[in-house]
């Protein structure tokens, strides 16, 4: 793979997945429009690989506390600490795993066109906006329920959809919950976690599976500059959503699907 399509698909991947704009879209896309070949299952493993480690590390301290009152709370079968918040990341990511299980053959076949990810990107940003909008902003992730937790995960599931994204849908989720927006960015971040981890799973064992020579340093590269672009976008996003609010970003979608619209339709 040239070194100008390795930067441009590891910076990107590592920027789009936090942000609400859809990962997926843009690495679709940016082959699709330079005409550059499919980047292939080892470059995806690798940038999913970058932007866990980056997510990973940020939250590295309310992770280990997460961890250990959920440890704590499986022996004292009660409520510990953080165990609540640990249980409610893994519960809200039984959705989109179930999700995907059943229909990633359908999504990765059907669903992948550009004027489907336009539908999705205008779609899923004018709900961002009026999410946005709205919001009471008057709670925070731990005060969360488990219904809001279904609710929540059941959205992560429909940003297998190209172009809705992930983090995009799951933070309109919180809002009209009526989380805080850094609330609900730090909560879509932490579900994250395990999502990237069954994904990049996924894709490892496709790997395994394939005979193609793999491009160690190219690799290698390309995980480095995904988790340096993941973590400055986590950590400026978190700094200044409350302040910026999302117009920036149903802006940008917004223009987005009406490029694609007019370059495909």
């Amino acid at each position: 793979m040239p070194a100008e399509q390795t930067f441009f698909l590891a910076l990107i991947q590592g920027l789009t997945e936090f942000l609400p704009i859809s990962s997926s879209a843009h690495l679709i896309l940016l082959p699709l429009l330079n005409a550059w070949q499919d980047q292939g299952l080892a470059f995806d493993v690798a940038v999913h690989v970058g932007s866990l480690t980056a997510v990973v590390w940020y939250f590295r301290h309310e992770l280990t506390t997460m961890t250990k009152d959920w440890s704590c709370s499986l022996v004292q079968r009660k409520s510990v600490g953080e165990s609540r918040l640990a249980w409610a990341v893994l519960l809200g990511t039984i959705p989109v795993g179930l999700t995907g299980l059943l229909l990633h053959d359908f999504i990765s076949n059907e669903l992948r066109s550009p004027l489907v990810i336009a539908a999705t990107t205008i779609g899923f940003g004018i709900l961002l906006g009026w999410a946005d909008w709205q919001a009471k902003q008057n709670r925070n992730e731990h005060s969360l329920s488990w219904s809001d937790i279904a609710f929540i995960g059941i959205a992560q599931a429909i940003a297998l959809i190209p172009g809705t994204s992930r983090s995009g849908i799951t933070m309109t989720a919180g809002l009209m919950l009526g989380l805080e927006r850094a609330a609900a960015a730090r909560f879509s971040f932490l579900l994250s976690i395990p999502v990237i981890v069954l994904s990049g799973g996924l894709e490892t064992i496709k790997l395994i599976r394939t005979s193609a020579a793999v491009d160690w340093l190219n690799l290698i590269y390309a995980t480095v500059l995904s988790a340096i672009a993941a973590y400055t976008c986590i950590h400026f996003f978190l700094k200044f959503i409350s302040r910026i609010g999302m117009l920036p970003f149903v802006i940008y979608r917004l223009l987005l699907g009406a490029i694609l619209l007019y370059l495909f339709l």
